[in-house]
């Protein structure tokens, strides 16, 4: 079992960053043989990885149907906001009654990261934004909480892909900015209020769309993980 799930870590990997940049749009098929064969693996292999995802609710796999990028609902995509802010919202008062100083550097790091590729680099862009709220959760030191806001992190970057319409990268940006003054100063009544306008920013952006999917082929879009990325 260990083994198997090393094997098939890569490929999950490599897909579960596709999703969550967005590249494999909601509904996109991932059928095993493909996968298996565009990173080298058995069907098997990608199988397993297949699992992995759907057990985060990132891909939908169904017996004798295959495997498919998850598609939520617009009820599931308010239910995963309204989490989000209960988990991140606890975030923000760990991290503001803990000595705030490497928290802010990490923070600024991050978002010097963010600054260098919103302009240059979509994907990557849209990955980063998430990982900033990963990063403050794994800031608390709280591996179970951390883990959960990565989880639902990842599960509001495919709601977005299905819902949101066009904005400026720039809003994300200076709103990190504020939650990082925020934090700076330990505030923690501040710090709980820009994030809980963040992410209702973030909730009001994600509006119905034309639900235009992808035209590109998997296989194309799945060549582009296949060797390891930054």
């Amino acid at each position: 079992m260990y083994k198997s799930s090393t094997r098939s870590f890569p490929v999950y990997d490599s897909l579960r960053k596709a999703i969550i940049e967005q590249a494999l749009k909601p509904g996109s098929k991932l059928p095993e043989d493909s996968i298996g064969e565009t990173f080298g693996v058995s069907r098997t292999t990608a199988r397993n990885a297949l699992v992995r995802l759907d057990a985060e609710g990132l891909v939908d796999l169904r017996p004798n149907r295959g495997a498919s990028v998850a598609i939520p609902t617009i009820e599931e995509a308010h239910d995963i906001f309204e989490m989000r802010q209960c988990l991140e919202r606890e975030v923000m008062q760990r991290l503001c009654k803990m000595d705030v100083k490497p928290i802010v550097k990490a923070l600024r790091q991050h978002l010097s990261e963010e600054k260098r590729y919103h302009d240059v680099d979509k994907t990557r862009s849209i990955r980063l934004a998430g990982e900033f709220h990963i990063l403050l959760a794994e800031l608390t030191g709280s591996r179970t909480l951390a883990n959960y806001v990565n989880e639902i992190v990842s599960r509001c970057s495919l709601v977005m892909a299905r819902f949101a319409q066009f904005h400026s990268d720039q809003c994300g940006l200076d709103e990190h900015n504020e939650i990082i003054s925020a934090i700076e100063a330990g505030d923690v009544m501040r710090a709980t209020e820009q994030m809980h306008l963040h992410l209702g920013s973030v909730q009001d952006r994600a509006l119905l769309n034309s639900d235009d999917l992808s035209n590109e082929d998997v296989n194309s879009i799945l060549l582009r993980y296949a060797s390891p990325r930054a």
